[in-house]
């Protein structure tokens, strides 16, 4: 009975041991977990939206070199010279946008490549090491559509690269949340966004050995 309680008790100290060191890795994430790309609305969100409704952008300036972009620049943690698995949860409301030369990856995610439409709304993040950006509202067309997106994706990183988080709404306009959708546990909810987002959190983070 006694080596068994002691073999229970080794058990537990490594599987503390081993979650502490994943907790601690996590860390290293902190800029890049609970990012938002946010294109609100500049109006409010009427009781009866029109479907397929089209609304300007609160982001919008006046100058149409500027528009409605936004650049978000954050530092990844971790030592230089180790690189990093990083799997990140991917949930949101977005208008759909098309991308080519690059990799689809299941049905929003999309790795390199560039922009195939010159008005919908760009998400995307782009890593300074290894060199590497991603998308993340891939669709077949484009169109009046709005939707949740709730995926995980799994990109490399390495220590102290730089984090360039990059929304671009290309007009001034979107495609309004027309259909009041709600991502549980994303805020606002339980209250519908007024606009597009999305929440980019960090499920675990590895060393790539």
């Amino acid at each position: 009975m006694k080596r068994r309680l002691i073999l229970a008790l080794s058990v537990c100290a490594l599987f503390s041991a081993s979650s502490h060191a994943a907790d601690d890795l996590k860390k290293i994430a902190t800029e890049l977990d609970g990012y938002r790309f946010e294109f609100p609305c500049r109006d409010p969100m009427p009781e009866n939206p029109k479907p397929g409704a089209d609304g300007i952008s609160a982001r919008m300036t006046n100058d149409p070199a500027t528009n409605d972009k936004f650049t978000d620049v954050k530092k990844f943690g971790g030592e230089a010279g180790k690189r990093y698995k990083v799997t990140l949860r991917v949930r949101g409301v977005v208008e759909p946008m098309m991308y080519k030369d690059g990799q689809q990856v299941g049905e929003r995610f999309y790795i390199g490549g560039a922009p195939n439409n010159a008005t919908y709304n760009i998400y995307k993040l782009s890593v300074s090491a290894p060199a590497s950006h991603f998308f993340f509202n891939r669709d077949d067309k484009v169109g009046h559509r709005i939707f949740t997106i709730d995926y995980t994706a799994t990109i490399e990183i390495e220590g102290g690269a730089t984090l360039t988080f990059h929304g671009d709404g290309q007009n001034g306009h979107m495609i309004t949340n027309f259909s009041k959708l709600v991502v549980p546990e994303i805020a606002p909810a339980p209250q519908p966004y007024n606009g597009q987002f999305i929440q980019l959190n960090v499920l675990s983070v590895e060393e790539v050995k």
